[in-house]
């Protein structure tokens, strides 16, 4: 292809990302960690992040934000969501004009409840929007598993130029107007996949966690609809595809910190010790708050909430869970 990409982050899935990229397009991937960059352009690795994976030689880092960026003809943020609006802030003096910009974070803004694309929007005024999302596990992605995901931008036209950015061999990328309803599919399905994690952490069985993933796409879709997302999304691979890998695989970060709390661990306890941010503890506050704005009931979302501030302890919204009362499948509960 004749674009240039820049992409902003070195976490596992930015450089994932910027590895497929590299197959397809020259790409600059920009990195905090002056090692990081030095260890990708030297070992072709991030041993960080990817311990054992081998980058695509073309893939070349930066720790210069200006460099990354300024020739670029599509940016590519990979970056945390409660840092994402600062990393961005600063790429704007060098951004061309009408240049796309895609999100890979499955985050919103604390402040202002805002997914990432709205942030870009707002920032970047004018530029075409995206999100890159779906059943994504780094590690099992870069070493060359099969798996798909879903590019979303409300224009058809520009959505399928970037589509040949991203497609690679055994990663499978599909195209999908419905932008809101993508990158909310990535954001809740994080808090969910908390709630599984500490019913597992507990000892629970397959049927407990069947019920918890499949409750838990009903409050999704419920939220989801309200805020203009559309009913099928959720039952694609930026929905019910993303919520399953993410509840049920050990790689999940957020499933990770449900278990571990379920096991009896403090949060505190959890997330120092871990590399990565799990956006779900994160989220849970603010989803809880757009549940109460657009008058959305979200049980599951309020005791992941609850244990997140320390008010119950994950035995306890279990104990609540099992009495609490049930009415038609189509009712939250």
């Amino acid at each position: 292809m004749n674009l240039k990409a820049a992409l902003l982050g070195g976490g596992s899935w930015g450089t994932t990302v910027a590895s497929l990229i590299a197959r397809n397009a020259p790409v600059t991937i920009w990195a905090r960690d002056e090692t990081a960059v030095a260890e990708i352009n030297e070992s072709h690795s991030n041993s960080k992040y990817l311990p054992g994976a081998r980058l695509n030689s073309k893939l070349v880092a930066t720790h210069s934000i200006e460099e990354a960026v300024a020739a670029c003809d599509v940016l590519v943020m990979g970056v945390p969501s409660q840092h994402f609006r600062d990393v961005l802030e600063h790429a704007t003096q060098y951004l061309r004009p009408w240049v796309p910009v895609i999100s890979l974070t499955k985050g919103l803004e604390l402040s202002t409840r805002m997914r990432m694309t709205e942030v870009i929007n707002e920032v970047l005024p004018g530029h075409p929007v995206g999100v890159l999302t779906g059943p994504n596990l780094a590690r099992e992605i870069i070493a060359g598993q099969a798996a798909a995901s879903v590019i979303a931008m409300e224009d058809e036209i520009i959505v399928r130029e970037l589509q040949q950015l991203f497609h690679s061999g055994l990663f499978r990328v599909y195209t999908n107007t419905d932008l809101i309803g993508c990158e909310l599919g990535g954001v809740l399905k994080n808090i969910i996949a908390i709630a599984v994690g500490m019913g597992d952490g507990q000892g629970a069985g397959d049927n407990t966690r069947s019920a918890l993933i499949t409750r838990g796409l009903s409050e999704i879709i419920r939220l989801g609809v309200a805020m203009g997302g559309r009913p099928e999304t959720f039952a694609g691979l930026a929905g019910m595809g993303d919520l399953i890998a993410t509840c049920t695989s050990p790689q999940s970060r957020n499933r990770h910190v449900g278990f571990e709390l379920g096991k009896g661990r403090s949060l505190k306890e959890i997330i120092d010790e871990m590399v990565m941010v799990a956006e779900g503890v994160k989220s849970a506050p603010t989803v809880m708050a757009l549940g109460e704005q657009y008058g959305i009931e979200m049980p599951i979302t309020h005791d992941v909430y609850s244990v997140i501030q320390g008010e119950m302890t994950p035995r306890q919204v279990f104990r609540g869970l099992l009495k609490s009362t049930v009415g038609a499948e189509s009712e939250p509960g």
